[in-house]
């Protein structure tokens, strides 16, 4: 579900059934993007969230750029299955 923008950003779209979800996803990729040094855009809005990974620092993409996708994505897992289960 990852997208490449002009090879220097990947971005995804979360999809959520309510903001409180969206919300709560953002705090814990906010907590993740800290730990790995990255300052991702995080667009809110109801029921969904856009994350778009990149960097001033390089013209290109970097190992750490999936490594925070794929930590997002397990968060989103872990959520998603959560909320499934109540």
């Amino acid at each position: 579900g990852w997208s490449v923008i002009i090879e220097r950003r990947i971005q995804k779209k979360y999809d959520f059934v309510d903001f409180a979800q969206d919300l709560e996803f953002n705090v814990k990729l906010g907590e993740i993007a800290e730990e790995e040094g990255h300052n991702p855009d995080i667009y809110i809005t109801w029921g969904m969230v856009n994350l778009s990974i990149w960097t001033h620092m390089i013209d290109g993409l970097t190992e750490s750029f999936f490594i925070l996708a794929a930590k997002a994505d397990t968060v989103f897992s872990a959520q998603t299955r959560a909320v499934t289960s109540d």
